[in-house]
Order: C-alpha cells, then structure tokens, then sequence
C-alpha cells in the first residue's frame, strides 16, 4: 500500500515478514557507504533533497540515505564526527542527561579499507584507520545483550532509528515504521543477528530509499549518512 503526504512518500514494506521496520542491508565492501554533513563551500546539507543535489553534482546518484546522529541547535554533531579521515567534532566523553549520555554509548564508524564497526565509546581508538565516524547514544545491543537500562514493556515509544552490524560484517539501518521503545526496537537488531547496534535518533527520523518507494526529503538534521553509486552502476 503506497501512502502519500507531502512531500513524504513511502511504502510498508517489510524485512523477514516484519511490516513494524524499514530495514536496508549495505555491504560496505560493494557499496560507497559515505557521512555527510557540509558541502565544499562549508554550507550546511540539512537535509536528503540538499544532499542529493549535492551528489548529483558529482555525477553521483543517492541510494540509500539516513540521518546519523543527534546534533545541537547549530545542527553540529554532538560528539565525535570523522569525515574523510578529518575530525570535525571532538568525542564526548562527559556525563549529562538525554539519549546521547545514557552510558554506554557509542561509535559508529568505516575504516578506510571500507570495514564497518560499532564499538562503546570508552573503547574507541582513533589510530589513523577511521575514514567515518558518528557518536550516538545509547548503544543499543552491546556483545549481544540488550543495553541494561531498557525496560521491557516501556511506555517510552517513539519513531526510532539506529543501526547495527550483522554476523556476514554487513551494516544494517532500521527505522520502525510505528512507535516503539528501546528494548524492543534493540530486541528486532538482535533478532536479526546483530552483536552490536547503536542507535541513531528518534522523533526527526527519516529515511531515503526510492529502491523500496520510500522517499523522505524533508527534515532538519546534521551527519547525514548515505550511499552513492555513479550513473554508470546504475539499473
């Protein structure tokens, strides 16, 4: 069933008979798996209609794209960004209250050998291999074990968004289609295989995937993540 409003067009699709999720798999070996956040000029993107003119200026085509990361009122990241190697926003390592400071959280992040990793952030090393990175909070799935502070059968709900790795090292983005709260939204990464899951946001989620006709254009964030491919590797 095709929805339409808008400016928002998507579609309930499902992953393993699951119609409560918008699931997408990347394999970052094959897949230009890139973060976002200003363009050349340091103009802020803020959003997935900026950001795929922004590579399309580049004789590139958007594939797949989510927002990546809390941000402050100035849309920076909050906590540590990386972006082609580059550090743009410095780790927090602090304590506050908020999604972001409920311990553990975590990283994100690609080597520059294209290998995806999720790790808490008190283990992080940036020893040079790191071409992205995004800090969120809280880790959803932590060696496999839900995070300790979610509560089963919270009244917490909300749209959510995260992301996690599978047991073939592939990267997988979920965004629930309904509200939900954290345990069961880190339960369906463990469902699906996943060590470790971060998650991303909740509320301003939203997901650019014309492959499934979803297609979310609006919104106001900050790292945005997203994939790329040239004209040529397209259909």
């Amino acid at each position: 069933m095709l929805f339409v409003l808008g400016v928002i067009i998507y579609k309930t699709n499902d992953y393993k008979g699951n119609n409560r999720f918008l699931t997408h798999v990347v394999n970052t070996k094959t897949d230009a798996l890139q973060f976002f956040w200003k363009n050349e000029n340091g103009e802020l993107l803020f959003n997935f209609q900026n950001l795929k003119k922004h590579v399309e200026s580049k004789d590139l085509t958007l594939t797949f794209a989510m927002n990546g990361g809390m941000y402050d009122q100035f849309n920076s990241p909050q906590g540590l960004y990386i972006e082609n190697g580059k550090i743009l926003s410095e780790i927090d390592t602090f304590e506050g209250k908020g999604n972001f400071y409920l311990k553990p959280n975590g990283i994100f992040y690609i080597t520059h050998d294209n290998s995806p990793k999720i790790c808490k952030t008190n283990a992080f090393l940036n020893n040079q291999s790191i071409r992205f990175a995004t800090q969120s909070g809280p880790m959803l799935l932590i060696d496999s074990q839900i995070h300790p502070d979610f509560v089963k059968g919270s009244k917490n709900l909300n749209i959510r968004n995260g992301v996690g790795i599978l047991s073939n090292h592939q990267v997988v983005f979920v965004m629930s289609l309904q509200e939900i709260n954290f345990y069961d939204f880190a339960q369906y990464f463990k469902s699906l295989g996943c060590k470790n899951a971060l998650y991303l946001d909740g509320f301003v989620s939203r997901t650019y995937l014309p492959e499934q006709q979803w297609i979310q254009i609006d919104g106001h964030f900050g790292v945005m993540i997203g994939v790329v491919k040239k004209q040529s590797q397209i259909n």
